[in-house]
């Protein structure tokens, strides 16, 4: 698990796709940041949950499945693009942002960029079928950066979007500081709306086991 308070920052040295094209290793220089990182472990790349599978010093090897690949910007990848890494958080650890599982559910793009001063404030579009995740004062994952909602469309709207201000030290610490207007992001909607929702869809079944509550 991760809670979306990027570590820093690393930079890619190649994504490699198979003869296929069904999948790719990726390899980055994670920097100081994947100090102490085991085979097998965990780092968060953009907001994607990704397996070490090579260690050679700071540079990191994962192997990117093709689902991976089709559902967030990984694939979009090239050398020298510059991407958040965070560690997954241990047991004892302090859950700064919010419970993010790695888990990306798909890509929005950067409709809209206000520099108000001290702050910025960003719209993003949401794909339609995850635009009833995102609800004012709740919590998203865009490129793995743990940020609040404030605002977002009506519900129902035909091109739907969610507002999320930025700090100083989340523009310059993060990559959404060098966004541009139509650069895509890697979305994770808030997990626990979506547990509610299965939940819900189990009219009345509280138990998990066919009781009736």
């Amino acid at each position: 698990m991760f809670t979306g308070i990027v570590s820093g920052q690393g930079n890619v040295i190649s994504l490699q796709r198979t003869p296929d094209g069904g999948s790719a290793v990726l390899v980055f220089d994670a920097g100081a940041t994947g100090a102490g990182l085991e085979l097998g472990g965990s780092i968060a790349v953009n907001g994607v949950c990704l397996t070490a599978t090579a260690i050679d010093g700071g540079t990191i090897s994962t192997d990117v499945m093709g689902e991976t690949l089709t559902r967030t910007t990984i694939g979009r990848l090239a050398a020298k693009d510059t991407v958040n890494l965070e560690r997954c958080v241990a047991a004892n650890g302090r859950l700064d942002g919010h419970v993010v599982q790695g888990h990306v559910d798909g890509v929005g793009t950067l409709i809209e960029r206000q520099d108000l001063g001290s702050w910025e404030r960003l719209r993003f579009s949401v794909p339609a079928p995850l635009d009833r995740y995102a609800a004012e004062k709740g919590s998203i994952a865009v490129d793995g950066v743990s940020l609040t909602v404030t605002a977002v469309s009506d519900a129902g709207a035909p091109e739907p979007w969610f507002e999320v201000g930025l700090i100083p030290t989340t523009l310059s610490e993060t990559g959404l500081g060098a966004k541009h207007i139509g650069d895509p992001v890697n979305l994770e909607m808030d997990v626990l709306a979506k547990y509610a929702e299965r939940l819900l869809a189990f009219t009345g079944d509280v138990t998990g086991n066919g009781a009736q509550a």
